[in-house]
């Protein structure tokens, strides 16, 4: 298989996690969806990250529907439970944290602008966006629904989405009155699969 993505993007860092999780072999193609010559719209025509393509050439694109793909395989370990209900929860809370993803991405290209075009606006809105969804993150881990000790799409993609606040230091004083959610994360930061697709400093 061959994934094409940026070695930055958390929704490429979500689907390469989950592909090291279960021993899966692939490529990975490092593609900057924002630079011109970019090869992602080959994959696809919107031309986000990430695309991944099969061995027999069938294109995937959107993370969650690469997710659906690769559970599909029947691969261990499986990362999204049997019980309908109970992986449509999973899959909500990784819609969550794909929107703190997206409110992040946001951010960052807001702030790449020159500083007399930056719109506070809708910087402050991203913020309050972010912050809503780690309270909310925060009382999952309260209250059990989300487990350290868990490894599933839903774990995996807040860690990602935290990871890359952290990374483009997007909301850094996250982690203030939060203490369950910074054990969460802290806890799988420490899996192989996580330290291998940190991203580049530089």
């Amino acid at each position: 298989m061959k994934l094409v993505g940026s070695y930055t993007s958390p929704f490429v860092r979500k689907i390469s996690i989950i592909m090291l999780e279960k021993g899966i072999t692939f490529e990975f193609v490092n593609d900057a969806p924002y630079e011109a010559q970019n090869k992602i719209v080959q994959y696809n025509p919107l031309g986000k990250v990430p695309a991944l393509v099969t061995d027999d050439g069938e294109v995937w694109f959107n993370s969650p529907i690469i997710v659906e793909y690769l559970e599909l395989l029947g691969i261990a370990p499986a990362l999204l439970p049997r019980d309908p209900m109970a992986s449509l929860k999973v899959r909500q809370i990784e819609a969550l944290a794909d929107g703190i993803m997206d409110a992040g991405l946001v951010s960052v290209r807001e702030q790449a602008r020159p500083a007399a075009q930056q719109s506070e606006t809708e910087l402050l809105r991203q913020r309050e966006k972010i912050s809503r969804s780690l309270d909310t993150l925060e009382k999952y881990v309260a209250d059990g629904t989300l487990k350290a000790d868990e490894l599933n799409v839903a774990t995996i993609a807040v860690a990602c989405a935290i990871g890359y606040l952290n990374f483009r230091r997007v909301s850094p004083g996250w982690c203030v009155d939060r203490p369950k959610l910074v054990k969460l994360v802290e806890t799988l930061f420490q899996r192989e699969s996580f330290a291998r697709t940190e991203p580049p400093t530089a």
